[in-house]
């Protein structure tokens, strides 16, 4: 998903801002969570963009979408006042992610995608986890494992935009390819 420019250059703001308090770390948790509820959540997106709605009520919101907000709570909150005083309180979902991205960017932290057709067991976690970080060198590694049976077998692997499709679905769609 594009972020956009506007957003890039909020979460840029807050993410040195973060650094400067030793809050970058928190602030990641909290933009992780903001990301969270948007996805869970499409409607958010929809309060956030209604006239309506008072921006104190749409902070509030985003507040409690973030849940604790622990050491970092008044500097979200200030951020969340500054989104609002320039009318930007919308692109709040667009910070998030563009603040994750950089986030990681700065502190080598991959985020790995892995879907398989079945429930993976803890060796086979462990065992991917291995050949990935071997794969990306240094760095940290942000798992989410997903079962999706539409795979018939195998699995997929994206780790940032790389992709890796060792499932029988790709396989057998390469295969009628190949044949027509």
């Amino acid at each position: 998903m594009d972020k956009g420019l506007i957003p890039r250059r909020y979460a840029k703001a807050l993410l040195e801002v973060a650094q400067d308090k030793g809050l970058a770390a928190e602030i990641y948790s909290l933009m992780q969570a903001l990301s969270r509820a948007f996805d869970a959540e499409p409607a958010l997106q929809t309060t956030l963009a209604n006239p309506f709605v008072s921006d104190a009520d749409k902070e509030a919101l985003l507040l409690a979408a973030t849940g604790d907000a622990g050491a970092a709570k008044d500097l979200f909150s200030d951020y969340l006042a500054l989104l609002a005083r320039n009318g930007r309180l919308d692109i709040a979902r667009g910070v998030a992610l563009s603040y994750i991205d950089q986030y990681r960017g700065e502190n080598d932290i991959y985020s790995v995608e892995v879907e398989s057709a079945a429930a993976l067991s803890d060796e086979s976690r462990q065992r991917i986890k291995e050949l990935i970080a071997k794969h990306v060198g240094k760095g940290t590694l942000e798992c989410t494992f997903r079962v999706e049976p539409s795979l018939i077998g195998g699995f997929r692997v994206k780790v940032g935009s790389e992709r890796l499709d060792a499932s029988i679905a790709s396989q057998l769609s390469q295969l009628r390819l190949d044949m027509a």
